[in-house]
C-alpha cells in the first residue's frame, strides 16, 4: 500500500504522515533505497527473539527511525491507521520490544533489529498484532544552503515524500480455531480481453492466515493448467471477509466458457495445509 505524502496529508492528516507495505510477493522487499528482510515476524513456538535485517542501497548514507504502529484490513485488503483495537483485535506491542530504534547505514550497508518478546506470561490465547514501521528520516538543511533565494516577506513551503516500510509482528497463543470459506466466486472480463477472477473469503476464528491463492484450468479431459496464483495474502483477524481479484492467463488452448477452474487458499510453507479450496463450473 504506497501513497504520497500529499495523499497521505488528506486521508490522515501530519499525525499519520506514513507509507506502509503490508503484503508484497515477496520476502524480502524495498521502498526507495531501504530494503527489509523478513517482511513479516511471527511467534508461535518457544523462539523468544528473532532479527529483521535493513539494508540501504542507495548512493547516500540515510538515517532511520523506527516505531510501532497499528491497523485494520479492510475487505479489499487496504490498511487503515487506528488507535484503538478493533472488537476481537488484540494489539501486540505491549508483548515485544525492538532495538535499536534509530540506525544508520551508508550506502550498501546493513542492520540488524532484533524483536525480542517480553511479558507473554499474561496472554490469553488468541493472536495479537501490531505493525513495526520503518520510516526514513528526511535530512534537514537550512534554508540558504538550499539554492533558492527567499524574499524577506515571502513564505517557502518545501514538501519532500517520506516513505517507509512496515511489517506486522504477531504473536500467536494456544491453538487457532480458524476457518476459511470461499463465499463468493465468478469471472468477468476486463475490457472484453483479459479474464478476471472475483473471489471473495470468509474468516472465522481466533487467528489470521498467510499463504498464496491460486486458480487451476481444469478442461473437459481433466488436463490442469495453473492460470492464476498470489503469493503471500493475509487476511488478517479480526477481519471477517477479503475480497481478491486475479487476472487470468490467456494461454493457448484456454477458453473460460467451457471445463472449470480449481480454486485453493493454501499455507505457504510447512504441510502447506489448504485453508480453502472450491470450484467454479465454466460456461
Amino acid at each position: 500500500m504506497i501513497f504520497s505524502k500529499k495523499e497521505l496529508l488528506l486521508k490522515f492528516g501530519m499525525k499519520w504522515l506514513v507509507l506502509c507495505l503490508i503484503v508484497l510477493p515477496t520476502h524480502l522487499f524495498a521502498q526507495g533505497n531501504l530494503m527489509i528482510y523478513p517482511k513479516r515476524l511471527v511467534f508461535e513456538d518457544v523462539k523468544r527473539s528473532r532479527e529483521i535485517s535493513l539494508l540501504n542501497n542507495g548512493k547516500d548514507t540515510a538515517r532511520y527511525v523506527l516505531s510501532v504502529m497499528q491497523f485494520r484490513m479492510k475487505t479489499d485488503g487496504s490498511f487503515q491507521a487506528i488507535t484503538e483495537p478493533d472488537s476481537g483485535q488484540r494489539f501486540a506491542d505491549r508483548n515485544f520490544r525492538f532495538f535499536p530504534r534509530t540506525v544508520v547505514l551508508a550506502p550498501g550497508e546493513s542492520q540488524t533489529v532484533k524483536v525480542q518478546l517480553i511479558k507473554t506470561s499474561e496472554l490469553t490465547e488468541g493472536e495479537y498484532r501490531s505493525h513495526l514501521y520503518v520510516r526514513a528520516q528526511a535530512e534537514e538543511k537550512p534554508l540558504g544552503q538550499s539554492g533558492t533565494k527567499i524574499k524577506p516577506s515571502s513564505i517557502a513551503i518545501n514538501i519532500v515524500p517520506v516513505f517507509g516500510l512496515s511489517i506486522p509482528i504477531i504473536i500467536k497463543v494456544g491453538q487457532s480455531s480458524t476457518k476459511l470459506d470461499i463465499v463468493e466466486k465468478s469471472i468477468t472480463m476486463l475490457e472484453k480481453t483479459t479474464p478476471i477472477l472475483n473471489l471473495k473469503f470468509k474468516r472465522t476464528g481466533n487467528m489470521s492466515v498467510y499463504g498464496d491463492i491460486s486458480a487451476e484450468y481444469v478442461s473437459s479431459s481433466g488436463k490442469r493448467t495453473t492460470v492464476g496464483l498470489i503469493q503471500g495474502v493475509a487476511i488478517y483477524a479480526p477481519s471477517a471477509f477479503r475480497s481478491f481479484q486475479i487476472p487470468l492467463e490467456k494461454t493457448k488452448g484456454i477458453v473460460y466458457n467451457k471445463g472449470k477452474l480449481h480454486i485453493s487458499y493454501s499455507e505457504q510453507s510447512g504441510t502447506r495445509v489448504t485453508f480453502a479450496d472450491t470450484e467454479l463450473p465454466l460456461q
